[in-house]
């Protein structure tokens, strides 16, 4: 049973793929469009209800697609406006919808658009990235720093000025206060819109105003706040988040709720605000569907705490939330919460959590297949922020390596050597050889998707918790008269609970003894009641 009244992405389960890292078809060492497309069954097994792609449009990829430099192309390592048209009419062939990540708040300094503007003040394009004149001792206009380390403006000499960029230097600051950028990007959102796809996930939208008085950000002095890189030093109040962002995602929503009231928006916010900007970019039937946070993808250790306080911080009349625990820029969950010794069992606890949490679940690639996050040695590291600071952190690259399809060599993602190792461990939990058992990660992922997918209660159901004795966790779902009590052993032994008497099982995983009222360590037990 689904419920027919509620819209398509209400409670889906949209699942993350890197194309990078997902299938190489011409045989370069990359994953591109026509290898998504060949795999695309294996998608559409899984019962999810959408795809979302992360950047595949033209990019010098000094960030990995995270900085475009032409919106309307694809770069040609992924192949083609016409490769990503076969990919679309495939994906809804399956009943897959499709999401693109857009990203709005800076580009690539290779986009002819930061070209035109560098080149001078009194261009067309002058003020459509974020310069400022240096302080009378050539330093930068005020304290602000970027994300991946350092200050967060480069001097041009083209222009005898600073521009601002809240990541890497080759990332400059869109100025998105200027109304002809905000068109600039509507024209972006339209462009893909009316190619069909079904959606957006608004990469970084928090970043996509800064104040322009350029206010100094205030000092953390509070110790217990951690401090790992420069960026945490900072209250990000004044380079991000400012209150003009509001009339810009109405405006987007607008752009993108005129190709169909089933277009769908995700915004991704991170930072010390985020709780708040969550809420508010999604709080009217005006702005944002849903917001994408940190609050377990940042998360070292999982706790009942932990994931009780994430859900009851979304108030029925707040909007309606999205929970992922791995993705590209996060180490593997299995590895971040799990212990090497029981890798299945926590794999199979994680996604039993995930898909019975209130609001929209994505899954990452290989998430299905229970993969831990891989070691990558130095010579082999890819991403900046990895190199910049080896040996301390390994940074995104070890979240990001192939999809195992097979135990071949390079797992049958490549008859190349790939961009990234495939690492023998992974390779041992690859498609074709869970496919041949039936109780492998990824049989259990497609049984956790089709009762997720079968009962309201889950999809869109009350949020309930039980005030169990921690590490056991449990809450209760309900929708359309329908209740379900799904219970969670996150300890390491057996423990008496009393909740398993009630109701007929829907999904169990590890020990489970109703009679007893036992539940193992590591085990789950959904219950309809």
């Amino acid at each position: 049973m689904v419920l027919t009244s509620a819209p398509w992405w209400q409670g889906a389960v949209i699942y993350q793929i890197y194309p990078r890292s997902f299938q190489d078809s011409n045989g370069d060492g990359i994953g591109d469009l026509n290898g998504i497309t060949a795999r695309l069954d294996h998608v559409a097994s899984l019962g999810v209800d959408a795809i979302w792609l992360s950047p595949f449009f033209a990019s010098p990829m000094i960030d990995y697609g995270y900085d475009v430099s032409d919106y309307r192309a694809v770069d040609p390592i992924f192949g083609s406006l016409a490769d990503f048209d076969r990919l679309l009419a495939q994906a809804h062939a399956l009943n897959l919808k499709v999401i693109i990540d857009q990203v709005y708040a800076h580009t690539s300094d290779a986009h002819a658009w930061f070209r035109e503007s560098r080149a001078g003040r009194n261009n067309a394009k002058a003020d459509w990235y974020v310069w400022a004149d240096p302080r009378t001792d050539g330093t930068p206009p005020n304290n602000w720093l970027s994300v991946f380390y350092g200050p967060s403006w480069t001097w041009d000499g083209r222009r005898g000025q600073y521009y601002l960029h809240n990541f890497l230097p080759a990332q400059p600051n869109l100025n998105v206060h200027n109304p002809a950028v905000q068109e600039a990007l509507f024209d972006v959102a339209r462009f893909w819109l009316a190619r069909g796809v079904d959606g957006f996930r608004l990469d970084a939208i928090n970043f996509a105003m800064h104040d322009p008085i350029l206010t100094d950000n205030p000092p953390v002095t509070d110790p217990a706040l951690p401090r790992k890189r420069p960026f945490d030093f900072q209250h990000h109040l004044h380079n991000q988040s400012q209150p003009e962002l509001i009339p810009f995602i109405e405006a987007l929503a607008r752009v993108v709720r005129g190709f169909g009231a089933d277009r769908f928006t995700v915004a991704e916010v991170g930072g010390e605000q985020a709780p708040r900007e969550m809420r508010l970019f999604t709080a009217r039937d005006n702005r944002f569907n849903t917001s994408y946070g940190f609050d377990f993808l940042s998360a070292e250790t999982l706790t009942p705490e932990l994931v009780l306080e994430a859900l009851a911080s979304w108030k029925p009349d707040e909007g309606w939330p999205s929970w992922a625990f791995s993705n590209h820029d996060a180490p593997r969950v299995v590895s971040r919460w799990g212990r090497p010794e029981a890798p299945d069992a926590w794999a199979k606890l994680l996604l039993a959590l995930l898909m019975a949490l209130r609001g929209n679940v994505f899954l990452y690639q290989g998430e299905e297949l229970g993969l831990s996050q891989a070691s990558i040695p130095f010579e082999r590291l890819r991403d900046p922020e990895a190199i910049a600071n080896w040996p301390l952190t390994q940074g995104r690259d070890g979240a990001r390596t192939p999809m195992p399809w097979s135990s071949d060599t390079h797992g049958g993602f490549s008859i190349a050597e790939p961009w990234l190792p495939v690492p023998e461990g992974h390779r041992t939990r690859a498609v074709a050889l869970q496919e041949q058992d039936a109780d492998s990660v990824l049989a259990v992922t497609r049984r956790l998707v089709a009762l997720r997918r079968d009962h309201p209660a889950l999809r869109v159901g009350d949020f309930t918790p039980l005030h169990l004795v921690a590490p056991l966790l449990g809450f209760e779902r309900a929708a359309d008269g329908q209740r379900l009590r799904c219970l969670f052993n996150l300890g390491d032994t057996a423990l008496a609970c009393p909740p398993l008497a009630q109701g007929r099982v829907l999904f169990a995983s590890g020990a489970v003894d109703r009679q007893g009222e036992m539940l193992g360590p590591l085990a789950t037990c959904w219950l309809a009641l």
